[in-house]
């Protein structure tokens, strides 16, 4: 069971949506609680950063099924733990207050870059820090899967600020409200094409690397990323088809108690488009 890569597209399908699923319910946790549970969130998942770590190093050798699951949990934890430091605020970027609607677009990008700078730059650095331990191992796949993260969640975000039918801001934490002033809702630009076509070439070169494989390893490996690259896919699909996709969540956290003032009304709207 362990060397199937079938097997291995179904854990990575899992793991994409209870770990998504975890992250929004304990935000929505710390979001009704006092001032306080964003930073005890964070505190919280430190074991999940270092077991990450520790997971990594000890995955670089070990060129079995089992070393490349540890790697690909690795990546997954030490990617969770920054994701939930950012959508607690505490690791975000300097600039925390909502756009004007009359911003220029130039600056409206560099004020969309202020409110992300320090949770990418942790990205880059993490990204940076994983190659340079990864660059002799025998098992790379905590990095590619990595590497792969941040690449599809680098085209999700400049789509939210190009435009995008479609943007689920129900999700967002108190502490990230502000964040919706810079996402545009308009009729898709040529870059989602763009990003679409180069996830779905990445999705078919890893599924005939899945193909080619010749050991169980490399085999179980590249079907994870296929199948991480394929819900890239989907995900960008998300902001343009009329689907119910926030329901894959929704049902597993609670109420918020007190609700968001006007969050909805701080998207742009711009149906031309860019």
């Amino acid at each position: 069971m362990a060397d199937s890569p079938w097997h291995a597209a179904v854990i990575a399908l899992f793991v994409w949506w209870f770990s998504t699923g975890l992250i929004l319910w304990r935000v929505r946790v710390a979001d009704n609680g006092n001032e306080h549970q964003h930073g005890l969130s964070v505190v919280l998942g430190l074991p999940l950063l270092f077991g990450g770590i520790f997971a990594f190093h000890a995955s670089l050798a070990d060129t079995t099924p089992l070393g490349t699951y540890l790697g690909f949990f690795a990546a997954v934890a030490i990617w969770g733990w920054i994701e939930l430091a950012f959508l607690s605020g505490i690791i975000t970027g300097p600039n925390r207050t909502p756009c004007p609607t009359d911003a220029p677009p130039v600056a409206r990008f560099w004020r969309a870059v202020g409110t992300i700078a320090w949770h990418e730059a942790l990205l880059i650095a993490t990204l940076a820090l994983m190659a340079w331990a990864s660059r002799d191992a025998a098992n790379p796949f905590a990095f590619l899967t990595f590497a792969l993260l941040f690449g599809a969640r680098i085209l999700a975000k400049l789509n939210l600020f190009f435009g995008v039918p479609r943007i689920n801001i129900q999700f967002l934490p108190r502490p990230l409200t502000h964040l919706a002033s810079h996402f545009r809702l308009s009729r898709i630009t040529p870059f989602f094409p763009f990003s679409v076509s180069l996830l779905t070439i990445a999705t078919a070169l890893l599924l005939e690397r899945t193909i080619s494989a010749t050991t169980p390893g490399t085999a179980i490996g590249f079907a994870l990323l296929t199948c991480l690259a394929l819900l890239a896919v989907l995900e960008h699909w998300f902001m343009v088809l009329p689907l119910p996709d926030e329901k894959l969540w929704r049902w597993m956290l609670p109420a918020r108690k007190t609700p968001t003032p006007r969050m909805a009304d701080r998207l742009q709207e711009d149906p031309h488009g860019l």
